[in-house]
């Protein structure tokens, strides 16, 4: 640990910029870790890219911009590219590092951890957090020379990864879903005592899930089930009828978990450990392309109980019918499934995440 620092004063550094399920849980765990080290002094490495300007200064936490390093999922002129931009955001890390005096970094994947990761490595104790079923790039790199690698789910491939699950925001994970019903149906303008399907699948919305809402939209009505539906920014809502409520997007998540009884979504790593963290019921419908990790990010909640998975090519109106009606109007299974759901997330993974931070630093002391 610097000299300059006293154990309960380090000086933190977390890397996950770029994209929301990146950004998201590191500031979870910043949050996390200045409750149990108040002193703590907490430096965020991002870039002009993504959401990182927008969702990191309004959290509080000073924000250091390094050179965008993007990483290439297959062979292309990027790759080739890619030793020269890394060397010039490799070199911009250890300013940041040794301007702040770091006693510790702690990445979460993407873009901005590759070289954070790198320009930390023999300088300063690195700590990894993997969010996904599958480990990408970054993360492989970091755990190699981390003093700790954490993960949200097992079999990631991370060597010795302790499974802790994803840092979610306390506006989630301390959420009183039946304390807040009434109060959040009113905040979107819900029907008080139908049961709510909740349907969302991204910023952007998902072009498959709003096709299959739109052809089960009458009857989940008849049935007696309201529906509140995130379409996206560049979606398109179902034709308008009382009980369904569409916006394009929900900046209060937790609201729509509380006024909500079951989910119909995608299964990206943050979507999969807040609905189970708040003890939902969800139909997750995983992205039709990638590497198959969306799947695998459901499967341990399906496996408990606590949801269910269809793939996005069966993903038809009948469906969305066949799966969630029967589970809407029953609210024993609702609650069941719910309590499953619950168990098997992670709540406390923040506190987890911050104590492993602790026990590197004390290490260094």
């Amino acid at each position: 640990m610097s000299p300059s620092h006293r154990p309960g004063h380090p000086s933190v550094v977390i890397a996950g910029g770029g994209s929301a399920g990146h950004i998201e849980p590191a500031l979870a765990f910043a949050d996390a870790l200045m409750r149990v080290a108040p002193g703590a002094r907490i430096t965020a490495l991002g870039t002009e890219r993504g959401l990182d300007t927008t969702l990191i200064p309004p959290r509080g936490y000073p924000l250091e911009l390094i050179p965008p390093v993007p990483l290439p999922r297959k062979p292309s002129g990027d790759l080739l590219r890619l030793p020269g931009r890394v060397r010039g955001a490799v070199g911009r890390v250890r300013e940041v590092l040794g301007g702040v005096q770091a006693d510790l970094v702690v990445g979460f994947g993407g873009y901005v951890a590759l070289p954070a990761y790198l320009g930390a490595r023999g300088r300063v104790p690195v700590m990894v957090h993997e969010a996904n079923a599958r480990a990408g790039l970054a993360n492989k790199v970091g755990a190699r020379f981390a003093a700790k690698v954490a993960a949200a789910v097992p079999g990631t491939g991370l060597p010795c990864a302790e499974v802790v699950g994803i840092p979610l925001r306390r506006s989630v994970t301390t959420l009183d879903r039946p304390g807040l019903r009434l109060r959040a149906r009113a905040l979107f303008g819900l029907p008080r005592a139908e049961p709510v399907l909740l349907v969302f699948g991204g910023s952007q919305g998902a072009r498959s899930l709003n096709s299959a809402l739109a052809g089960a939209l009458p009857r989940l009505r008849q049935a007696g089930i309201a529906v509140l539906h995130a379409y996206g920014k560049s979606g398109t809502p179902a034709d308008p009828t009382p009980g369904y409520v569409a916006v394009p997007y929900i900046d209060q998540m937790h609201m729509a978990y509380a006024a909500a009884d079951a989910v119909l979504g995608r299964c990206g790593a943050m979507t999969v450990a807040e609905v189970s963290a708040v003890g939902l019921p969800a139909l997750y419908v995983p992205l039709p392309h990638g590497n198959g990790e969306q799947a695998l990010n459901a499967q341990p909640v399906v496996d408990a109980g606590g949801g269910l998975l269809v793939a996005d090519a069966e993903l038809t109106p009948d469906r969305v019918v066949s799966d969630l009606v029967p589970l809407l109007t029953n609210p024993t299974r609702l609650m069941t499934m719910g309590r499953a759901a619950r168990a098997s997330g992670h709540a406390d993974a923040d506190e987890r995440l911050s104590r492993m931070a602790l026990e590197v630093l004390e290490g260094q002391s």
